[in-house]
Parts: structure tokens; sequence; C-alpha cells
């Protein structure tokens, strides 16, 4: 009997003895199943790589964080702000931060109302620093003539350069003569540091021009006034010299002529002087029309019998004397010497009057000196911010 041949497949019904073939039919179908799911979570993976990269980074653009500034209530002793604006309408919330200095009233001495002294916060605006303020302008004949304003202020204050108010080594340097000579006075303005005071010449010319552009410039401006020398009249400093023969009156029209000749300028400095200010009777009516206007008086240091600084103090005008004069002898290197000199007279006593002529060589020397002295910690200032003021005490 013939064994019966394996049977093959081809040869069974359809539907019988297929397992294997199904089986492996299943198995491609879950693969690929499989295959699509991978497919899809990569391009999640894409897409979400994609966000991340177009949106911001945070490792490189880190969230702002809101911070709140917790309300400060003053303490007792010291002005709101409000009453610091009403102190000083002038001043602007965007001049930035300021040393605040607090000082007893000088009005009622047994009150506790205080009033607040900022250097800072003293002179006009930047922006229209050339432009007299005219609560303190009194319109005369001859032309504007400085005045207290009726709520006191003086243009000692309103037209003076702020400065820190520390009391580190500090020098005020005066360069004078400008008016005399236009290309002086141009080169002095343009080059100078602003922290450096200018002082003009009664005579010049142009002055009402020049003013505005050292204001401009940020510079505080003093007027030099001619007074009666020893010698005079063969020395003469010039128109409307005041002197010690003329009578009060005589002199009063004269020291207005000066006056008015330009505005926004914090005080007067004397032209010579040396017979006129060792004379009671020529100085005193003389401060007594400072007081009246609210100037300061800056004595050049050439009379060592003046009586200035005494009548000063009694009329209750603001004061300052110079130290060196730095251009007697026309040499950069002489010049630099003196301004060496005042350095060391600042660091000894905390300041130091320098004054000088608006000659070339003196305002390249000045310029140069000036920056290298802040490199070395002195402060340069305004003349305003040296004077013994004897109405803040």
């Amino acid at each position: 009997m013939n064994k019966a041949s394996p049977e093959k497949d081809i040869d069974k019904p359809l539907g019988v003895g297929g397992g294997r073939r199904g089986a492996n039919r299943k198995t491609h179908r879950r693969l690929r199943a499989g295959q699509v799911v991978l497919a899809l979570a990569g391009l999640c993976l894409f897409g979400a790589a994609g966000f991340i990269a177009l949106g911001d980074d945070p490792f490189r653009t880190p969230q702002q964080v809101v911070v709140s500034t917790p309300e400060q209530t003053p303490e007792a002793g010291t002005a709101t702000a409000s009453e610091t604006a009403a102190a000083y309408p002038d001043r602007s919330p965007a001049d930035g931060p300021s040393i605040i200095k607090v000082e007893p009233s000088d009005t009622d001495e047994s009150s506790n109302v205080v009033i607040i002294r900022d250097p800072s916060s003293l002179g006009q605006n930047p922006r229209t620093a050339h432009l007299p303020d005219r609560a303190l302008i009194e319109d005369t004949d001859i032309g504007p003539l400085p005045i207290r304003a009726a709520d006191g202020r003086r243009a000692f204050d309103v037209y003076a350069r702020p400065w820190s108010g520390t009391r580190g080594a500090r020098v005020a340097i005066v360069i004078g003569g400008l008016g005399v000579s236009q290309t002086g006075t141009q080169e002095a303005i343009a080059k100078l540091p602003p922290e450096v005071t200018l002082a003009f010449a009664s005579g010049g010319n142009s002055l009402d021009r020049w003013m505005q552009s050292a204001r401009r410039e940020g510079h505080e401006i003093v007027m030099q006034v001619p007074l009666e020398p020893f010698d005079y009249p063969s020395v003469d400093p010039g128109r409307n010299t005041l002197t010690v023969e003329a009578d009060p009156v005589e002199n009063r029209d004269r020291l207005h002529w000066a006056l008015s000749r330009i505005t926004n300028y914090t005080g007067v400095m004397n032209y010579m002087g040396g017979r006129f200010v060792t004379s009671e009777p020529a100085v005193t009516p003389f401060f007594g029309e400072l007081a009246k206007r609210g100037l300061m008086y800056l004595d050049d240091g050439s009379s060592a019998r003046s009586i200035a600084p005494d009548t000063a103090r009694r009329q209750g005008v603001p004061f300052a004397a110079v130290d060196i004069a730095i251009d007697g002898e026309r040499d950069r290197g002489a010049i630099l010497k003196k301004l060496d000199e005042a350095e060391r007279t600042a660091r000894a006593k905390g300041f130091a009057v320098a004054t000088g002529s608006a000659f070339e060589v003196t305002v390249d020397a000045v310029a140069t000196w000036a920056e290298e002295a802040k490199r070395r910690g002195i402060e340069i200032v305004p003349i305003s911010a040296i004077a013994e003021d004897p109405e803040r005490g």
C-alpha cells in the first residue's frame, strides 16, 4: 500500500491549513501600525522643537519681573516732595537725585519747620539758563537790574550752578575779562569746563550775546565792576569807575550802569579797587546795594587792607576771596604750577579760589588741569559754592 504523499498547501481547500501565513499577515499588520505610531510621534517632536525654536528662548530673554516699590513715609524733620517743589519751583524732578542737607528755619528759631538746602537743586534748568528770571529783574531806564524777588529769592541762589554739596577738596576757578576780546571770549566759553566761573568786564562788547552762550554751556557768571585803584586816574580801570571821592549817589549810579549790562549773574567781582576797598564811607553803601539786590561779592585779594570781608558779613552779603592769581606770568608751565598750588591749598583747608584772565595760554592750561584734577579727586566748583553766606549761617 502506497504511503500517501504529504498534502501540499496548494491541494488543501481554501481556508484550511493556512495558519502560518495568517500569522505572518497579523505580524505585518502590527508592524505597520507601530511604524505609523512612531511616525506620528516623530512629527509631534519635530513640531514641538520648531515651536520652541521660533518662540522666545527663556535662557536668552528672561521674563521681566515686576517689582513694587513700597510707599515711604517721610521721617520727622524732612520735607515732603510737594514741600520741596514749593520751596524750589524751578527744580525739575527729571534733574536726578540730590544730596539733601537740612538746616533750621531762618525765620523762626523756635519752630520745628526745616528748610531744605540742596546745592544740586539750586540754579536754573540748563535749557533756559540764558533767560533771566523776571521775578529777579527791576526794569529801569538804563536797563534791567537784579533785585530780590518778592518771595526772598536772590540772584545768588537762582543763577548759581549746582554742585555736589560734599565737603571734599574744592577748587573754584574764575576766568575774567570776558567781553574784552571777542576771540578770547569765544575760546573761553568753548574750551573751559562748565564748572569754571566766567567773569564779564562791564566795559566789554556784545555782553548779552556772550552771557547767553556762557549760560547755555553751563557756566556760572559774575560781573566785574571797576573800582578805584591807587594812583587813579593814572591807572584807570575804565568807564564808570567807582571812586572814593564820589558821593554815594554817584557811585550808586555807576554801579547800576555796570549791573545793567547783562543778567543771570550771581554777583560782582572787583576790577582793581585797591584804594576803594579800604574806604569805609565808599564801601558801606556799595555793599548795601549788593545786599538789596541779592548779589555776592568776590574780592580779588589784591589789597591786604581790604575791609570788604567784615563789611560783607555785617551787611549780609555772600562773600568769597581769591587765594591765588594764576597767570601773573603768561607761561603754561607757570600757570600749571599755580593751579597745583591751589590744589594743595584746597586739600589743606577744604577749598581754594583761583583767578586768571581769558588769555589763550590761561584757557588751555586751565582746561587741561581741571580734567586731570578731577581724576585726583578734586571737585571743580562754581564760586557760589565757596562763598560765605551770612543768610545761611
